[in-house]
C-alpha cells in the first residue's frame, strides 16, 4: 500500500455559466476503464444512462450511435444548457487496491469548496453522487448528512445551499437503473428554476 502513488484529479472542472446546480462525485475510475475524457467516464457507470431516462426517458440518449461510448460533445452541451455543473469532492488520492472502489480510495486532498463555489455565483444546490462524496463534503460543511433520495440545508459563507444525498450510480450499488432515476428526477423537479430542467412527462401506460 506505501507503494501505490499519490494519483491527482485527472480532469478540469465543468463550470457551465450561470450554473446552478453542482454535482460532485469521489474520483474518477483507472484510466483504462474510461470511454471519454469527461466525467463518470466507466461505461458500466449508469449515470448518463439515468439522465438520459430523466430527461428523454431513453437510457440510452447520451450513448454514441454504435451505443458502445457515450457521446461528450451532447453531454457538454446538455449541461451546458440545462446549468449542471460537474466536480469531485477528492482532488489527491491513493488506491489502496489500484482499482475504482471508492471503499479503498484514501483522499490525501479534499476540494477547496470555497474556491469553487467562488466560480459558482448562481449555485444553490450540491448534488453527492455517493457515499464517500458525502462524508468528504459532509466534513467541510456544518449540517448533518441528508439520507438517500434527501437533502439537508446549510449556511455556507452567507449562502443557502440544498446539501442532496442521492444513490450512486455504480452498478455495485444493488438497486434497479429505474428506481435510481426515479429519486434523481425527484430532485430535478424540486430544483426546477429557469434555463434548466425540462423533465420528460412519464410514457403512457
Amino acid at each position: 500500500m506505501d507503494n501505490n502513488p499519490i494519483e491527482p484529479h485527472p480532469l478540469p472542472p465543468f463550470f457551465p455559466k450561470g450554473a446552478k446546480i453542482l454535482m460532485l462525485g469521489s474520483f474518477p475510475p483507472p484510466k483504462a476503464r474510461w470511454k471519454m475524457d469527461f466525467f463518470y467516464p466507466n461505461f458500466q457507470n449508469d449515470m448518463w444512462r439515468i439522465f438520459g431516462w430523466v430527461f428523454f426517458r431513453n437510457k440510452n440518449y447520451f450513448l454514441t450511435e454504435n451505443e458502445k461510448a457515450f457521446n461528450e460533445p451532447l453531454l457538454r452541451s446538455f449541461l451546458s444548457e440545462k446549468g449542471i455543473a460537474l466536480w469531485d469532492t477528492a482532488m489527491e488520492v491513493v488506491r489502496q487496491q489500484g482499482n475504482a472502489s471508492d471503499k479503498f480510495l484514501e483522499v490525501i486532498r479534499p476540494i477547496d469548496l470555497e474556491d469553487t463555489l467562488s466560480k459558482l455565483p448562481e449555485c444553490k444546490a450540491i448534488v453527492l453522487t455517493g457515499q464517500k462524496a458525502t462524508d468528504i463534503l459532509i466534513s467541510l460543511l456544518a449540517c448533518e448528512e441528508p439520507a438517500v433520495g434527501s437533502y439537508a440545508e446549510t449556511n455556507y459563507h452567507g449562502r443557502l445551499l440544498r446539501i442532496y444525498r442521492m444513490p450512486s450510480s455504480s452498478r455495485a450499488y444493488p438497486k434497479p437503473l429505474e428506481d435510481k432515476a426515479e429519486v434523481y428526477e425527484k430532485m430535478f423537479r424540486e430544483l426546477s428554476y429557469s434555463n434548466s430542467t425540462t423533465v420528460m412527462p412519464a410514457p403512457p401506460n
